[in-house]
């Protein structure tokens, strides 16, 4: 299936519809925080670009690249990658961000950032091992209370906090240009630091949704304490009963 599929720019107002609906099917979201067709267009026009992947006339997926200044520093803030759930598990989501890559970098653009959730083990290994990202930044609450993920209890949703790891994409950097070349990479280091995060996080909140509270709040305690002393997190190691992200 991934073969098939080629990877090319949204630009019309059709095609910017459709990453409206995709929104829609894969996210947990109210409407008022989907991502409406105006900001895709103003995104384009204000140099930032839609990147979608196509299965003949179907979108699949697509990534969204907002133009930003980070710390002086031109950059692209990465919103949101999106698959539709039956193109999910075949690459596609790799595909999208090393193209994405590759149009920052023709654009002299060396620098992507975006958020992921430090609770979700498969996104983390994602970001940091697949793509070479690391990041040194936690965010409590990012996006405030998200009511969309966890249950309701007496007809009233609890909610979570939407915490967030805020992820750096150095484009040039070794590892990532390794991992774009499809070589492995090795740390010439030992990690100085573990934390250990869930390995399935939709079934916690699900079934004991303290617990899920509890995990939260170890995990955010231990990425400000890391991060106060100077550690980042580059690395992550998948295990079914604890996965680690590697801090160095």
């Amino acid at each position: 299936m991934n073969n098939r599929i080629q990877i090319r720019e949204c630009t019309t107002i059709g095609e910017f519809t459709e990453c409206v609906q995709i929104q829609r099917e894969v996210f947990a979201l109210p409407e008022s925080e989907v991502s409406p067709v105006r900001h895709l267009v103003v995104t384009k026009t204000a140099g930032g670009f839609s990147l979608g992947a196509w299965d003949g006339e179907r979108l699949a997926g697509f990534t969204l690249s907002v133009p930003a200044i980070i710390n002086g520093r031109r950059a692209f803030y990465s919103h949101m990658t999106a698959i539709r759930l039956e193109y999910q598990n075949v690459g596609l989501g790799a595909r999208l961000k090393w193209a994405q890559r590759e149009r920052a970098l023709d654009e002299g653009i060396d620098y992507i950032r975006w958020t992921f959730e430090p609770v979700k083990s498969r996104n983390a290994f994602f970001n940091l091992e697949k793509l070479g990202a690391t990041t040194r930044e936690y965010h409590v609450n990012f996006y405030g209370t998200d009511y969309g993920t966890s249950p309701e209890f007496e007809d009233k949703p609890l909610g979570l906090d939407s915490d967030r790891l805020m992820a750096d994409w150095e484009l040039r950097d070794h590892k990532v240009e390794a991992l774009a070349a499809g070589r492995s990479y090795e740390e010439s280091s030992l990690p100085r630091a573990e934390i250990a995060t869930v390995n399935d996080w939709a079934q916690l909140v699900e079934h004991d949704l303290e617990k899920a509270k509890a995990e939260q709040l170890r995990i955010r305690d231990e990425f400000l304490g890391a991060f106060a002393r100077g550690l980042l997190a580059r690395g992550f190691r998948r295990d079914s009963q604890r996965p680690v992200f590697l801090l160095y």
